[in-house]
C-alpha cells in the first residue's frame, strides 16, 4: 500500500478511536486527567530529529508538553543544570532558542511565554534527568534541592507544586496560566526524591523553628537535613547533604542556629564532634571534625538557655559504663572545650526527639507501604508519619517497569507510545499518561495518552487526531 494510503487508513482507524474527546472548549472543564494535550518529545531538539521548531513556536502552536534533557555535569562551576540527549549541547536546536545550553535560560522561555498568555491551559514541563542528582553530596553541587529551588524561581507562583495539587482532580479551565513540573529520567533520583534512607537519626530543633536532623547511611556515611517547623505543624525539609563519615550521630541546636554535632568512627570507637552554623535558607556551613574521646553511642544537648552550656553522655566502648563531659561552645572560634569527663548513671539523652519550646519533633525508619524499612521519617506534636524528604515541588514520574515505590502516589505515568496496554490501564485509573516517540497515528489508543509526546507535532495526522481528542490549548 502507497505510503499516503497507509496513513490515511491509520489516521481513519485513529479518528474513530478517539472520536469520544469532543471539543477543546468542553474538554477544558473536564478534570485535567480526562484531558488531551499537544505535546512534543525531546521539545530542546528543535528541528534536528524531528521537525518541532522552537520552544517558543511550540508553545505558539498549542504544544502544552514540553520535555527537556538535563545534565549535572559541570553543575559546580555554572551553578547550573545542562541541557541536551547525550551530554550537554547534544543534539541541541539553538535556532530561535537560548544560545547557552543551562537549563534556567530555557525554564525563562518557558516562564515568560507562560507569564504572557495566562489564559492558556496548564504546560507540563518535563525534566529528562541524564544524570543521578542524589550522588551530588550537596546543595552547591546540584542536589535535588538546587532543582527545587531552580524550578521555584522560574515560575514563582504560576508553579502548581506537587505538594500543593488538590485531592479532588481540578479543572482545566482552574489551571490556566500554571506550570506543572515532571521529574523524569534517572530512576534513583525519583525514588530518592520521593523518600529518603538511613539509620540512626537523630534530631534537634529551637524556639525559631529550626530543625537538623543527622543519620548515618549505614554503610559509614554520615548525612544530614534541616527544615522548618511550619505553622501548620510539619516540618518543610530545605537542605540535604553529606558532611562526614561515621556512625551514630547524635545533634545539638541553639536559638542562634549554632549546633554542635557528634558521632562514632565508622570502623573504630573513637568520638568525633563538628560545630555548624545553620543560616536562614537552611544551609549549614560545618567545621573540621574533632576527635574528643573513646567510646560508642554519643549523645548530645544544649543545658542553658544561652546555647552555650553542653552535656555530652556515650557509653564506654568496653561495657555498659555511661560516661559524660561537659562543653564550653565558642561559636566564633566554631570549637567545643570539653571538661569534666566522669562516668554517669544518667541514661544518654534521647536523641530521637526535641523540643523547640512547645513543638514536639520526633525522627525514626519504618517502611511507608511499598518503601524499605529504612525510610526516614518525622512526628510533631501534629502530625504523625511523615516522610523526611524533599519539597515536592515537581511531581515524579511513574514509567513502566518502575518500582511500586514510585507507583505510590504517583499522578504522572509514562511509556513508549507503543506501550499501548500500559497507556490505556493508566488513563483508565484516573493518570496523566505520556506516551513519548508517538509518531505514527496508528498508536493512537482508547482512551487516548493524555500527553501523545510527538516529533512531528505539525504534521496533518497529529494535528487532526488532536484536534478529534479535543486537544486544549
Amino acid at each position: 500500500m502507497p505510503r499516503s494510503r497507509a496513513v490515511l487508513s491509520a489516521l481513519a482507524a485513529a479518528a474513530s478511536v478517539l472520536a469520544a474527546g469532543g471539543s477543546a472548549e468542553a474538554a477544558a472543564d473536564v478534570p485535567l486527567p480526562s484531558a488531551v494535550f499537544r505535546a512534543t518529545h525531546n521539545s530542546y531538539s528543535g528541528n534536528l530529529a524531528g521537525a518541532r521548531n522552537s520552544i517558543a513556536y511550540q508553545l505558539d502552536h498549542g504544544v502544552r508538553f514540553v520535555e527537556l534533557d538535563v545534565h549535572d555535569n559541570g553543575y559546580a562551576t555554572a551553578r547550573d543544570y545542562s541541557v541536551g540527549h547525550d551530554a550537554p549541547g547534544d543534539e541541541v536546536d539553538h535556532a530561535g532558542n537560548p544560545a547557552s545550553n543551562l537549563l534556567r535560560d530555557w525554564l525563562a522561555v518557558i516562564a515568560g511565554w507562560s507569564a504572557a498568555h495566562p489564559t492558556a491551559a496548564p504546560i507540563v514541563v518535563a525534566l529528562d534527568l541524564k544524570d543521578d542528582l542524589t550522588d551530588n553530596p550537596s546543595y552547591a553541587a546540584g542536589n535535588p534541592a538546587a532543582l527545587n529551588d531552580e524550578l521555584v524561581a522560574a515560575f514563582g507562583p504560576r508553579l502548581l507544586r506537587a505538594e500543593d495539587y488538590p485531592a479532588g482532580p481540578p479543572a482545566v479551565d482552574a489551571l490556566r496560566g500554571r506550570v506543572l513540573a515532571v521529574i523524569s529520567g534517572d530512576g534513583t533520583t525519583r525514588t530518592l526524591y520521593k523518600r529518603d534512607l538511613g539509620a540512626n537519626p537523630a534530631v534537634a530543633a529551637n524556639t525559631r523553628g529550626q530543625v537538623v536532623e543527622v543519620h548515618d547511611s549505614g554503610a559509614g556515611a554520615l548525612w544530614y537535613w534541616t527544615g522548618a517547623y511550619g505553622a501548620d505543624g510539619r516540618v518543610t525539609w530545605l537542605r540535604h547533604g553529606r558532611y562526614d563519615s561515621g556512625v551514630t550521630p547524635a545533634v545539638a541546636l541553639n536559638d542562634d542556629g549554632d549546633l554542635v554535632e557528634v558521632h562514632q568512627s565508622q570502623n573504630a570507637t573513637t568520638l568525633w564532634y563538628r560545630v555548624g552554623r545553620l543560616d536562614a535558607a537552611g544551609e549549614i556551613t560545618w567545621s573540621a571534625s574533632r576527635q574528643y574521646d573513646n567510646g560508642v553511642l554519643p549523645t548530645i544537648r544544649f543545658t542553658d538557655a544561652n546555647g552555650t552550656r553542653l552535656r555530652e553522655i556515650h557509653r564506654s566502648q568496653s561495657n555498659s559504663q555511661n560516661w559524660e563531659w561537659s562543653g564550653t561552645l565558642d561559636a566564633g572560634a566554631a570549637s567545643v572545650t570539653w571538661s569534666g569527663n566522669a562516668r554517669t548513671s544518667d541514661a544518654r539523652h534521647d536523641k530521637t526527639t526535641s523540643y523547640g519550646g512547645a513543638p514536639r519533633v520526633h525522627v525514626w525508619t519504618g517502611a511507608d507501604g511499598p518503601t524499605p524499612s529504612r525510610t526516614l521519617r518525622v512526628d510533631t506534636d501534629a502530625f504523625t508519619g511523615d516522610r523526611i524528604r524533599h519539597r515536592q515541588v515537581a511531581f515524579a514520574e511513574f514509567q513502566q517497569g518502575d518500582s511500586a515505590e514510585l507507583r505510590q502516589d504517583a499522578l504522572f505515568y509514562a511509556a513508549p507510545a507503543g506501550q499501548s496496554s500500559f497507556i490505556t490501564e493508566a488513563r483508565r485509573a484516573g493518570r496523566l499518561v505520556r506516551g513519548w516517540d508517538f509518531d505514527s497515528a496508528g498508536q493512537a489508543t482508547d482512551p487516548p495518552a493524555n500527553y501523545p509526546a510527538t516529533n512531528h507535532p505539525y504534521d496533518p495526522w497529529y494535528q487532526d487526531l488532536l484536534t478529534r481528542a479535543g486537544a486544549v490549548e
